[in-house]
């Protein structure tokens, strides 16, 4: 009887009622029944009709109960659709053929945001596969609901998912009041990106008010040509990380040059260099300091990068392109060739 109301009260499915519940061989297994003088609805057009006649009974996983694994049982009718002939009835619970409910697949779902497939089929005794159905019934839903009016501000980023496969490039809604995925594709290339403003439309891209991408020219090639209207925004992380690259190979090539004379200051300084100086060990610190003493290209390149960091520091745009104008001149007199292939790529970008 407290499984029936707590079924009851929870699914709300109209038309049906629990005959009956049985626990066999640790399985909880509730019995519907259609109620009397209801009208089932025809599958294929939704027009409700008298019951022809019977299928065999089914069993439908349900979301488990105190940790049991619960399934509906239920003989589905063939309705008298008059448009269609006799077809099977459309369940509340269930979509098509399959034979997991509908509220088991959001429960599955949910999971899945938080632990892998493979765990949350074990732990839930299901399949793998009922998983997988679950989080694309999940995520094909929200794509014919989503909303994308409203958006002003967007993320272009790549992501490394595979040694094979490569890179994705994924699109994010990046507002104040709503951060989420929009697009996923194959690939950091022009096809790829396009593919996502052509999904948004013309209107909505028009709308965009800010774009914050890395320095990859096919992404700054699109956002120039799709959204020219935008701020284009290009990321911190990967401006400070192309630097360091060519900072370290400064300071690699060098560290060869002089090792060949038997003389190695810089054995074991690579981090003494990329590392912000409020991370460095106390060992890093005095060794940093040791350097910083030295008349080294790597010094040089070092103290370079280290003023680039004052850029961000700056709130009106007119004394920060003015800083940068003038640390690009500084950078492209240094004779350091790693660094001015990052003055070059910076003087050269069109957003």
């Amino acid at each position: 009887m407290l499984v029936k109301t707590i079924f009851n009260r929870l699914s709300k499915f109209k038309g049906f009622i629990v005959k009956s519940v049985r626990f066999e061989e640790n399985e909880l297994e509730l019995e519907l029944l259609a109620r009397k003088n209801s009208e089932g609805s025809c599958s294929e057009c939704g027009v409700a009709g008298s019951c022809y006649d019977h299928r065999p009974e089914r069993r439908f996983e349900f979301v488990p109960l105190w940790g049991i694994r619960t399934f509906l049982v239920y003989s589905p009718r063939r309705i008298a659709c008059v448009a269609c002939g006799p077809t099977v009835e459309q369940l509340p619970w269930c979509t098509g053929r399959r034979r997991i409910t509908t509220m088991y697949q959001c429960f599955l779902a949910h999971w899945a945001r938080k632990l892998s497939w493979q765990e949350v089929a074990g732990e839930f005794r299901t399949t793998w596969q009922h998983v997988f159905r679950a989080v694309a019934m999940v995520v094909e839903y929200g794509l014919l609901h989503r909303d994308l009016s409203g958006i002003t501000a967007i993320g272009v980023d790549e992501i490394h998912w595979s040694t094979k496969k490569g890179f994705l490039t994924v699109v994010y809604q990046i507002d104040a009041h709503c951060k989420r995925l929009l697009w996923v594709s194959k690939g950091r290339t022009v096809r790829g990106l396009l593919g996502f403003f052509r999904m948004l439309g013309k209107e909505k891209t028009q709308a965009l008010q800010f774009i914050c991408s890395d320095m990859w020219k096919a992404y700054i090639k699109v956002i120039a040509k799709k959204a020219p209207q935008a701020l284009h925004i290009l990321d911190r992380f990967h401006i400070v990380s192309n630097a360091n690259k060519a900072l370290d190979e400064v300071r690699a090539a060098e560290a060869k040059k002089i090792n060949r004379v038997g003389y190695e200051p810089l054995k074991r300084s690579r981090w003494c260099f990329l590392k912000r100086p409020e991370n460095l060990t106390s060992k890093q610190g005095v060794k940093l300091k040791e350097l910083l003493q030295m008349n080294l290209k790597t010094v040089r390149a070092y103290l370079l990068l280290q003023q680039l960091h004052y850029f961000w520091e700056y709130t009106h745009p007119a004394w920060a392109e003015k800083f940068l104008d003038s640390w690009c001149a500084t950078i492209m007199r240094s004779r350091i060739e790693p660094m001015k292939k990052v003055a070059r790529q910076l003087k050269n970008i069109e957003c």
